[in-house]
């Protein structure tokens, strides 16, 4: 039998990073054993599911490269298959009709609180046939009364509850429609799924599950249950802890190979090992790797990782998605350095791309005003000489290059008999409107000659503007 695991999110709302983790490692387990990889949407919620909460969690899986080889499948095209299933429990005995209002199951559990008991349905219709006419019912699974499940957990051990813990859940609704752990049962099973890995906030339905599949006679899955995320402060990852949605952290300036690295990490590890490219991550991973505690999620971590693939990846690679950050910024980079030479003279000068596409505006456009620290402090009266003879040695440059840029840098300060940073501050001011940049015979080798000349001119006119005022 082919190895088949799944991804199945609810559309109601964006590609979470825990869920972004979970797939990666379903997808991951997948790959490393030749198996098919599902994606499973499960849109059984139409008041909450939306096309744009599938959209988005397409998004994320495209972004993040996580192909699935089976599906997209919909929950929602498969109610005849649900209602099917749920007429053989019944008819095999494993399933019952209950006319229990709402209001009497509740009074249920209110007076099983009052003594101090587990509140839960307790089986009123369970054996009646009594049943009265025109009156709407919920059909609930007729779980096992004794003995217990024993989940065999691939990342958590043994987990065993009581049969008598459980309830007889609900598996059809009063309008007929089917419910979660009905859904996912049917879907399982139809889909030859042989591996279960998921949050760890299934655990519950988890026996529940496993006593309908047996109802079925269908085989059972191996199940892992992935430990939570957590916020810096301890508590489960949402939104007060910043971007959690797999899209925001592309907006915010992330490569979506620093994103997987960072989630594969999270909760998961080979020996001290950091950095995994993706035919590492395939190669090496395990379910057995996997931590049993909930992991804290690092925003400096992944800084950190995302650098470093800034500055590794292939710097065309990066461009392409700089690019991305470009446009979302209005910067029209059709004039200007091909973007993979930004990347290689920015890339470690930055956290994000984000951050990358605002610091290198000038190599595209011309800056509308100086910055006001960096101009009060070097577009002087003194650095007006040093600009105008470092302004006709780079104009008498024949060939473009950083070498000759620098030749005419040091020749203007041993000319003038000044130190460096009185020709090269008041000239980085000059040609990128600011006080900081990369190296300046590299910066100003990406910019064009006549623009470079015509920015000293600027800066000179802006240090005769000052000392007329």
């Amino acid at each position: 039998m082919t190895l088949t695991t799944r991804f199945a999110p609810s559309p109601t709302g964006y590609l979470h990073v825990g869920g972004a983790r979970t797939a990666l490692y379903s997808w991951l387990f997948a790959k490393k054993n030749g198996g098919d990889f599902v994606l499973r949407i499960e849109d059984t919620d139409l008041e909450r599911s939306t096309q744009a909460s599938v959209d988005a969690i397409m998004d994320g899986m495209n972004w993040l490269k996580l192909d699935w080889n089976l599906g997209p499948f919909y929950q929602t095209k498969r109610f005849d298959r649900y209602k099917e299933v749920i007429q053989q429990l019944l008819d095999n005995g494993h399933a019952y009709r209950c006319y229990c209002t709402p209001e009497e199951v509740e009074l249920m559990r209110e007076e099983q609180r009052a003594k101090g008991e587990k509140p839960r349905y307790n089986g009123m219709w369970r054996e009646r046939t009594d049943y009265p006419a025109d009156k709407p019912y919920v059909i609930r699974f007729k779980n096992p009364l004794d003995g217990s499940v024993i989940i065999e957990d691939l990342v958590k051990g043994n987990i065993e509850i009581s049969n008598k813990e459980l309830d007889d859940l609900i598996i059809a609704r009063s309008d007929g429609s089917p419910t979660y752990n009905l859904t996912v049962v049917v879907d399982d099973w139809d889909m030859k799924i042989t591996h279960v890995i998921r949050g760890d906030d299934h655990v519950n339905n988890t026996p529940r599950q496993i006593n309908i599949l047996k109802a079925l006679g269908a085989p059972l899955p191996k199940y892992a249950h992935i430990p939570m995320i957590l916020g810096d402060d301890g508590k489960r990852l949402s939104k007060r802890h910043g971007a959690v949605g797999v899209m925001q952290y592309r907006d915010d300036g992330y490569l979506p190979e620093a994103l997987l690295n960072y989630l594969v990490r999270l909760g998961w590890s080979h020996g001290d090992q950091e950095i995994f490219s993706r035919d590492e991550m395939i190669e090496l991973f395990d379910l057995s790797g996997c931590n049993r505690a909930p992991s804290a999620f690092n925003t400096e971590k992944l800084i950190w990782v995302n650098q470093h693939y800034m500055k590794s990846l292939d710097p065309e690679y990066v461009a392409s998605h700089l690019q991305w950050h470009m446009d979302e910024q209005g910067i029209n980079t059709d004039n200007g350095p091909a973007l993979s030479e930004v990347v290689k003279v920015q890339a470690d000068r930055v956290k994000t791309l984000k951050e990358m596409a605002q610091i290198s505006r000038y190599f595209y456009e011309e800056y509308q005003e100086f910055d006001e620290k960096a101009a009060k402090k070097h577009l002087r009266g003194v650095a007006k000489e040093p600009l105008k003879l470092v302004k006709t040695k780079l104009a008498a440059i024949s060939e473009w290059t950083p070498e000759n840029i620098q030749a005419a840098i040091n020749g203007t300060a041993d000319e003038l008999e000044v130190g460096m940073g009185k020709v090269g501050m008041p000239l980085r001011v000059a040609a990128t409107g600011g006080g900081n940049s990369p190296s300046l015979d590299v910066t100003l080798a990406l910019l064009a000659p006549a623009q470079v000349v015509s920015r000293i001119e600027k800066a000179i006119a802006f240090i005769d503007a000052r000392a007329q005022q």
